[in-house]
């Protein structure tokens, strides 16, 4: 899988994948992930890349021409299966979009600013608009990572134990069921005598029913 995100802030993006499950994906090279510097493609002297939105108001507005001009560069470099505006008016991203988007081989990631982009950008190159929940943050950098993370840790290779992925919460809709390690006693507190007791169905059964509970009781509108 080939990432490119394009960001006015490189910088904010740049922990997130040096640690962890996304740092070994790439290490692996099973995923390249590029930050491309809006400001490169700036105009003027200055490399402007926004400016004062028409009819008035306040804040500003990420214009056009630098969003062009690096778009248009990367797909003259291969063809992209989804160019993606990170945007809190967008599809509100979830585990089934991140199953489907893991698949693709090519994405954009355009991350936002101030007011937004010009309209016309998410008109002529956005092919997907993905919100990561119904609040408003700085930028789409933080977006961005979250979204790379939640794909990323999908592709095969990535987990040592690929089964782990298809336990998540909300792979089947459910919230995971609780989980439990060593000591089986802490202190008076028991870990469930059906984990320890080595029959895998029932095991299973006991997971899901756990599963089905904890959904009903904390996200019924999942079920």
């Amino acid at each position: 899988m080939h990432i490119d995100i394009i960001t006015l802030h490189p910088g904010l993006l740049e922990s997130p994948f040096q640690h962890s499950i996304v740092k070994r994906a790439i290490e692996k090279k099973l995923v390249e992930v590029n930050f491309i510097n809006l400001r490169d493609y700036g105009l003027g002297k200055y490399k402007q890349v926004d400016d004062s939105p028409f009819g008035g108001g306040a804040g500003m507005v990420m214009t056009i021409e630098p969003i062009a001009k690096c778009i248009e560069e990367l797909k003259a470099q291969r063809t992209y299966d989804e160019i993606i505006y990170m945007t809190p008016d967008g599809e509100v991203f979830n585990q089934a979009a991140a199953n489907t988007l893991s698949m693709a081989k090519n994405i954009i990631l355009l991350c936002g600013h101030y007011k937004g982009v010009d309209e016309r950008v998410r008109e002529l190159f956005i092919t997907k608009e993905i919100s990561i929940g119904d609040y408003v943050l700085s930028g789409g950098e933080l977006p961005a990572a979250i979204f790379c993370d939640a794909i990323i840790r999908l592709l095969p290779g990535v987990l040592s134990d690929e089964t782990s992925a298809l336990s998540d919460s909300f792979q089947d809709n459910l919230l995971a069921p609780p989980v439990y390690t060593r000591p089986a006693d802490y202190k008076g507190s028991k870990v469930p005598d059906i984990l320890l007791s080595g029959h895998q169905k029932q095991i299973d059964d006991w997971r899901h029913e756990q599963s089905l509970e904890r959904t009903k009781k904390r996200r019924p509108d999942l079920l």
